[in-house]
């Protein structure tokens, strides 16, 4: 089963992010908690975690796409 992977609510103002860059790439093994990509909002750059362990199966948001509005899904993760 995949898991997606959205864009979280950093702060009570947060309505979208900049995706900067991804530190991972489609097949790449992920474990729970490990850094998938830099999100960059209006005050800060934060790093975007995995929520589950498995592969990362697609990857459906570019580098360097701004405006992504919060909880868009941007990869699938398929557990093992």
């Amino acid at each position: 089963m995949a898991v997606e992977v959205i864009l979280p609510k950093w702060g009570l103002t947060m309505e979208e992010g900049t995706l900067t860059e991804w530190l991972v790439k489609e097949g790449q093994e992920v474990e729970e908690g490990e850094a998938l990509a830099n999100i960059e909002t209006d005050k800060v750059t934060n790093q975007l975690e995995a929520p589950a362990s498995g592969v990362i199966a697609k990857i459906l948001v570019e580098d360097g796409t701004e405006d992504i509005a919060v909880g868009s899904v941007l990869c699938l993760i398929e557990e093992k």
